[in-house]
C-alpha cells in the first residue's frame, strides 16, 4: 500500500491546497494531510481549527486522513511508517525552497523520507494562504480562493482583527 504525507501550514486551506490533496489522493492508497505546528509562524488559525477545516474540505475523499504534528516531519513520517512527502509547487521560487527542504528531509532521515512535487494547476498558480489573508485583511473578496465554509471562517477572524474593513459588510 502506498502512503504519502502532505504536510503544511494550511492557514487557511485554499483551493490550491485542495487541488493538490485531490490529485495526490488519486496517486496514493492513503494520504495523510498533516498540519505542522510551526512555532516560528504566527498563524491566523489554531492547529485545531486548521485540522477541522481540512477535515471538512476533504470529507468526501475516502483515502484522506487529517492529522497534526509538532516537530520534525521526518519523525512524524517514521511514526506513521510513511516514506513519501508530497509538496505542491506554484513557481520556480517555490521549487528552490522546497528542493532544499526535500534534500534536508532525505539527509536527516537517512533516506527514509523522499519528497515528490506536484505542480499546481494553472488556475491556482497565484494562490497562497498569505495572499488570501492579505486580501481578506482589507475586506476583499476571497471567494475565488477558498470554499464558502473557509471563507466564513476567514472573514470571521478578519472582522475581529480588521473591523474597519468590515463595518458595512
Amino acid at each position: 500500500m502506498k502512503h504519502a504525507i502532505y504536510p503544511g501550514s494550511f492557514d487557511p486551506v485554499t483551493y490550491g491546497h485542495i487541488d493538490i490533496i485531490k490529485r495526490a489522493a488519486e496517486m496514493f492508497d492513503d494520504l495523510t494531510v498533516c498540519v505542522l505546528d510551526n512555532k516560528a509562524k504566527t498563524p491566523l488559525f489554531s492547529v485545531d481549527e486548521r485540522v477541522k477545516m481540512l477535515r471538512k474540505v476533504s470529507e468526501n475523499i475516502p483515502n484522506v486522513h487529517v492529522d497534526s504534528y509538532y516537530g520534525l516531519l521526518m519523525d512524524y513520517a517514521r511514526k506513521i511508517d510513511c516514506h513519501i512527502a508530497v509538496r505542491g509547487l506554484r513557481a520556480v521560487t517555490d521549487f528552490e525552497y522546497e528542493l532544499q527542504i526535500a534534500h534536508a528531509n532525505r539527509t536527516i532521515s537517512d533516506g527514509w523520507l523522499d519528497t515528490i512535487f506536484i505542480t499546481s494547476s494553472m488556475e491556482f498558480a497565484y494562490l497562497s494562504s498569505s495572499v488570501v489573508k492579505e486580501i481578506a485583511s482589507f475586506g476583499g473578496d476571497i471567494s475565488l480562493c477558498v470554499p464558502p465554509s473557509i471563507e466564513e471562517e476567514v472573514i470571521g477572524k478578519m472582522r475581529v482583527l480588521h473591523p474597519e474593513f468590515y463595518q458595512n459588510k
